[in-house]
């Protein structure tokens, strides 16, 4: 093992960092006196993670208090006009009036400042996302009906059905049929509503009335919104297009009570996506998504639907960047909203007042989960970097470039080891490019580190907040630096970032990695002699072409893995996207014959190791399979790590730990010549 400096830290032990909480949602109460957050840690198996809530202190005095705690765990906090905390939950009801019910799957519960928590929702096979309205007692959800069920009643009946009968096929007509690690169907979600007087939703086991005629696919509460007084709700809806036109998301404004759609936000081109309403119920904030296709990469931008005329408005017209996530203030004088958008290796937090005047607000780090004060004056979010995890904060809702102030909650790590810096290059046409690096503890020319790159998933994604899943800071407690590289169709850099590297996969963004690399190896603080490579997803696609375009680096893992484009296209979840951008192979095969790593198999040299779980729909296992399948027939040096049971990301904590201490031990054998260890239960 490379020698390190200083104390250990949290990353020296695999355990202790994975077991280290998660902050990863936040929710204030009407009056924002209460700021709550959802705090993931390891579960009483030891072998995943669960959920509790905490309150934390807004003005950042009081230590955090834990306010749940169940083996099931819960998530997604929100809160009713009357001050009700609400949240998903798969715990048992224990109340004896309660009856029988199908409680597989989590509910909705309510948790008011003084009492027990009860349950507000139920639905057989349980609730994918909530809604509550802002001044009204409402609660919109979504769940799922199986065909021919016009209610829960009737669903839960067909579901028990299908249970005695031991049935589990499914029967599709049209659109896809998985989606990243989860199979689709037979049920399709639909949108329920309760309501109740003033106040809270009631409470209870009913099931709520379906306002929607289904089809909506893919949701979460991020994609259901009511309006201020409940009376509408609003919802995107996946169509399902004919090929090789393809499926769309567009948004739904029905009538909360009846059902009768009032407005469908729907427009050749275009897909919508994340409904807001204003704070008055005259508009809608809506994400919109200009489709790829063969010649023009996608983008996102804001918009304003006004209702009930659907008149159309870009809010962010000449914005470089891509909205990530808005929310809009509470005042109904007021029509300003608040985003985040990748820029630069960060994600900052942006103001868009009502005359279109964009301000950004905070110097570094990434934002999520940002809540807005009733007062419309203060902000609070999540905020994580490459090298902080997620914490909560308060803003300045107005001054720009700010510094936030830090809240007390759970999930410090400590101190790292290691330092963050930039590297600063330029491509082969002049175009401006960066990475971050982080250099372990005690880097310096006469001890120069061993590097490791990872390129990054995506491709249109940016090395700029925390993560769990590829950190690098276990990487540096070993001792290495590792190299988080933003290359072509990397997204905070404008859309020149795009256009340069569109159409191209394996060509400009590999000569992008290869010029941030050899900047990062011409430090004298680095060893360029010891230098290895892993990525996911495209980065594990960027992996495999790398492997058959140089030797340079001494081993590369390759997980999740495009290996063979043309198959991919047709075995994955996103074919009707791949097709709209690397074309029909039977009449535009010139991509995938350009940029396809199996057809250049015979030119690896490079020792590798393969990862992938058997649940991926995103890049199907058998991606993976016929790489390490190749890699034998051609006598290159390969293992694969197989997940049966994992999809796309590595969840399960215990396997966390191992995926971290076998590409560690991977990278050790191979770029630094120690013996090869086999991790434990492997």
């Amino acid at each position: 093992m490379p020698e390190t400096a200083g104390e250990p830290t949290a990353f020296h032990d695999l355990s202790a960092f994975l077991a280290t909480p998660r902050v990863n949602r936040l929710a204030l109460s009407p009056d924002g006196q209460r700021l709550v957050a959802a705090v993931q840690g390891p579960n009483a198996d030891g072998n995943g993670f669960v959920s509790g809530l905490w309150d934390i202190d807004p003005a950042g005095v009081n230590e955090p208090r834990r306010l749940t705690r169940s083996r099931a765990g819960e998530s997604a906090p929100a809160f009713s006009a009357d001050g009700t905390l609400y949240f998903l939950s798969g715990r048992e009801n224990n109340d004896p009036a309660a009856g029988e019910h199908d409680d597989e799957g989590p509910g909705v519960w309510a948790l008011p400042e003084r009492g027990e928590a009860r349950p507000a929702a139920r639905h057989p096979g349980g609730i994918a996302g909530f809604t509550l309205a802002r001044d009204a007692g409402v609660l919109a959800y979504t769940a799922g009906l199986l065909p021919g069920a016009p209610d829960a009643e009737a669903h839960g009946k067909l579901r028990k059905d299908r249970a005695e009968a031991k049935v589990t096929a499914i029967l599709h007509e049209s659109g896809i049929t998985r989606f990243w690690d989860s199979d689709l169907g037979p049920d399709e979600p639909h949108t329920f509503v309760r309501t109740a007087g003033d106040g809270g939703p009631a409470a209870g086991e009913g099931n709520g009335s379906a306002v929607d005629a289904g089809g909506q696919g893919f949701v979460s509460d991020a994609e259901t919104a009511l309006s201020p007084d409940g009376t509408r709700v609003a919802h995107t809806r996946f169509v399902h297009g004919p090929v090789p036109e393809g499926n769309r998301s567009v948004v739904v404004v029905a009538d909360a009570a009846t059902g009768e759609e009032l407005h469908v936000v729907d427009r050749d081109g275009y897909e919508y996506g994340a409904p807001l309403f204003t704070a008055d119920g005259s508009a809608l904030v809506c994400v919109r998504e200009l489709v790829a296709t063969y010649e023009t990469s996608f983008s996102y931008t804001l918009v304003r639907i006004d209702l009930p005329g659907g008149a159309e408005s870009d809010l962010l017209a000449g914005f470089a960047n891509w909205p990530l996530a808005a929310v809009v203030s509470p005042r109904r004088d007021d029509e300003t909203l608040w985003f985040t958008a990748d820029e630069l290796g960060h994600s900052p937090v942006f103001r868009r007042d009502p005359d279109g005047t964009l301000t950004r607000l905070t110097a570094s780090g990434a934002y999520t989960s940002l809540c807005v004060a009733p007062d419309g004056r203060t902000l609070y979010a999540l905020r994580s970097a490459v090298d902080a995890p997620p914490t909560p904060v308060r803003l300045d809702a107005a001054a720009p470039d700010q510094e936030p102030v830090a809240l007390k909650a759970p999930g410090a790590v400590g101190r790292l080891p290691g330092t963050l810096t930039e590297v600063h290059t330029v491509g082969d046409d002049g175009f401006p490019l960066r990475s971050w690096l982080v250099l372990p503890e005690g880097a310096r020319a006469e001890r120069p580190a061993p590097l490791i790159v990872f390129p990054h998933g995506g491709p249109q994604t940016s090395w700029n907040a925390w993560t769990w899943r590829w950190n690098p800071w276990p990487f540096a407690a070993r001792g290495y630096a590792v190299l988080l590289p933003d290359p072509a169709l990397s997204p905070g850099y404008g859309p020149r970032m795009h256009e340069r590297g569109w159409g191209q996969w394996g060509g400009r963004p590999y000569r992008d990695l290869m010029t941030m690399t050899d900047t990062a190896e011409a430090r004298p603080d680095i060893d360029a002699t010891r230098t290895g490579l892993a990525g996911a997803s495209y980065g594990g696609y960027m992996a495999n072409r790398i492997a058959t375009l140089t030797d340079r680096f001494k081993a590369i893992v390759s997980h999740a893995s495009i290996w063979n484009l043309r198959s991919h296209q047709a075995e994955t979840d996103a074919s009707v996207h791949f097709r709209r951008v690397f074309g029909d192979p039977r009449t535009q095969p010139e991509r995938y014959e350009e940029d396809s790593p199996s057809l250049a198999a015979e030119r690896i040299r490079t020792p590798m190791l393969v990862v992938h779980g058997a649940k991926d729909y995103r890049v199907p296992v058998g991606q993976g399979m016929s790489l390490f399948q190749d890699l034998q027939r051609l006598g290159v040096p390969a293992k694969f790590l197989y997940f049966p049971d994992e999809g796309h990301w590595v969840l399960g904590a215990a396997h966390a730990r191992l995926w971290y201490a076998t590409l560690l031990n991977f990278f050790d054998h191979h770029v630094l010549g120690t013996p090869w260890h086999r991790p434990e239960l492997l």
